[in-house]
């Protein structure tokens, strides 16, 4: 079995989202080579905390297929999705979880309460870290900086 990622999607996903004042996250949801679904965080430009890139691209592929369950896609996003975001994707039924970057501050699969270890977690996704990690570490460092030179 080959190994496929559709991380430089997401990453230019995050580009986005960063251009337009958002934490630069992007997530594409997949069947293969398929897309399914494209998100980026949109938190700020919808007034909505739950906006994140994660659970955007889960409710556009669920309406998409017509389905509550994702079962057998795969979610490739930029960063560690945080506790909200790992309980969606595991509700969801993803059969796969691709990341970039690590968040130890607010993660929710490597780091914080490690939501696929819970026993009240009912599906548990593949989980596979690490994919382009600089690329995703760099967007944010990026992003953060001028976040904090602009508010001297």
């Amino acid at each position: 079995m080959s190994f496929a990622s559709h991380m430089d999607l997401a990453l230019s996903l995050a580009a986005e989202a960063a251009a337009a004042g958002e934490v630069p996250v992007g997530a594409v949801i997949s069947d293969g080579p398929r897309v399914v679904a494209t998100a980026r965080n949109r938190m700020r430009e919808h007034h909505d905390p739950t906006a994140h890139a994660e659970i955007a691209a889960i409710r556009a592929a669920c309406a998409t297929l017509k389905t509550e369950r994702l079962t057998g896609l795969t979610l490739t996003v930029t960063l560690e999705p945080c506790p909200m975001c790992a309980a969606a994707i595991s509700n969801a039924r993803l059969a796969r979880l691709i990341y970039a970057a690590s968040d130890p501050k607010s993660g929710g699969v490597a780091h914080g309460p490690r939501i696929f270890t819970h026993p009240q977690c009912h599906h548990v996704p593949d989980v596979i870290d690490g994919i382009q990690t600089q690329a995703a570490e760099a967007q944010l460092k990026r992003f953060f900086a001028a976040l904090r030179s602009s508010s001297l």
